[in-house]
């Protein structure tokens, strides 16, 4: 991490976000400018899911391991093909059957340069990448469709962020060859917790292949509904609402003057434009994060209109196959997605069978769980790829 930066400062932003922000004002701008590195032909789109579509060596992973920005090919959310972004890092040394860990981030916006493959330091970014590395992971890390690549980003939608984070795994195993092995894992915060918890409930059915180990997350978004309820006071909560209507109202053509203020329109659009790890935007997206404190919405609940009352249940992730194990990582102190929600989703998982390993952090909040949490959740991880039990707390 760049700077250890109080943490009394979740005013800042109060939504799912609020850890990138931090990381890049800190000092992890985004790059200026896409390449057509993220551009795919009609023809190039051809190919099944999770193979490869291009690839560009980086500098700067740990441990002299090398790392690779990747395009790759994946499922859209009518079945079309997409292209994908990311990256892969490979850890040095021709080590046969790699394990793999796909990491999912937290919120970093809604339009393509916001693409975290594009920030200067990328690799500070994916928490507990230098011990994934050390015990010989290859790790990899999606964009999610929309991001790098042309938009709308499907933001907070379930399926489109599982099926870019299993895509990712194959792209990975593509790219090591012999030295990758079947056995995964998944680990994401914030909106890369329901990623990965949508990638494991899409596992069976769509990348049968791979043989998913577990999963951990970090104060994950579980209950869709219930956070924009609890964020709308804050001027943090009101951005993560513009932002999500925004991108479904272009995702699934869902009325967002139906919702909306016309006369708070235009700050919507300009919030959707916005990156959270530039630092650049920051003073922009503040001003206009208190814009929507005098005027938003038009209706006083948006989460019970439809389609968005729908859309939000469809995008609430539910139980996992029980097989799976689960790590849930959450802090007493996150505002963004409080602990009985979480507390709430282990019971879910309890009751349809899960094995759910649950670490609540005393003090922690939501910009910094997944940092304080990464060490325990890799070690849960390697217990996992050892083939140990998988503990469980639903007894408790």
């Amino acid at each position: 991490m760049l700077s250890r930066l109080g943490r009394g400062h979740g005013w800042a932003l109060g939504a799912l976000a609020i850890f990138v922000l931090f990381v890049f004002v800190a000092g992890c701008s985004l790059a200026s400018a896409q390449s057509d590195f993220y551009s795919a032909s009609v023809a190039e789109l051809v190919g099944p899911p999770g193979t490869l579509i291009r690839t560009q060596p980086m500098s700067g992973a740990p441990l002299d391991a090398a790392a690779y920005r990747i395009l790759y090919r994946s499922t859209g959310l009518k079945g079309e093909r997409i292209a994908v972004s990311g990256v892969a890092i490979i850890p040095s040394g021709a080590t046969a059957e790699r394990r793999i860990v796909a990491w999912a981030h937290p919120t970093t916006g809604i339009v393509p340069h916001c693409a975290p493959s594009l920030a200067r330091l990328f690799f500070q970014q994916v928490q507990g990448l230098q011990e994934m590395v050390r015990r010989g992971y290859i790790v990899v890390a999606t964009d999610y469709p929309g991001l790098g690549t042309s938009s709308p980003h499907p933001y907070l939608v379930g399926t489109s962020e599982g099926r870019a984070v299993l895509d990712s795994l194959r792209a990975a195993r593509y790219l090591a060859g012999n030295s990758a092995g079947s056995r995964v894992a998944l680990w994401g915060h914030s909106q890369g917790g329901q990623a990965v918890l949508f990638a494991a409930r899409l596992a069976r059915s769509y990348a049968p292949e791979l043989h998913l180990v577990g999963v951990a997350a970090a104060a994950p978004a579980t209950e869709l509904g219930v956070l924009m309820r609890n964020n709308f006071t804050t001027p943090g909560g009101k951005n993560l609402l513009a932002i999500t209507l925004w991108s479904w109202s272009r995702v699934f053509g869902a009325p967002i003057d139906q919702v909306v203020d016309p006369a708070a329109m235009p700050t919507v659009n300009k919030l959707a434009n916005f990156c959270l790890g530039s630092s650049v935007d920051i003073q922009p997206r503040r001003a206009a994060e208190q814009t929507l404190q005098q005027r938003f919405l038009e209706v006083s609940d948006v989460t019970d209109v439809e389609p968005w009352r729908t859309l939000l249940a469809e995008n609430t992730v539910g139980a996992l196959p029980p097989a799976i194990p689960v790590f849930l990582a959450q802090g007493t102190n996150d505002d963004t997605v409080s602990p009985p929600v979480t507390r709430d989703y282990m019971r879910r998982l309890c009751v349809a069978g899960s094995k759910v390993r649950l670490l609540m952090l005393q003090g922690a909040n939501h910009a910094w769980i997944a940092r304080d949490a990464a060490g325990a959740a890799i070690d849960w991880i390697a217990q996992r790829f050892s083939g140990a039990a998988a503990p469980s707390d639903c007894s408790r």
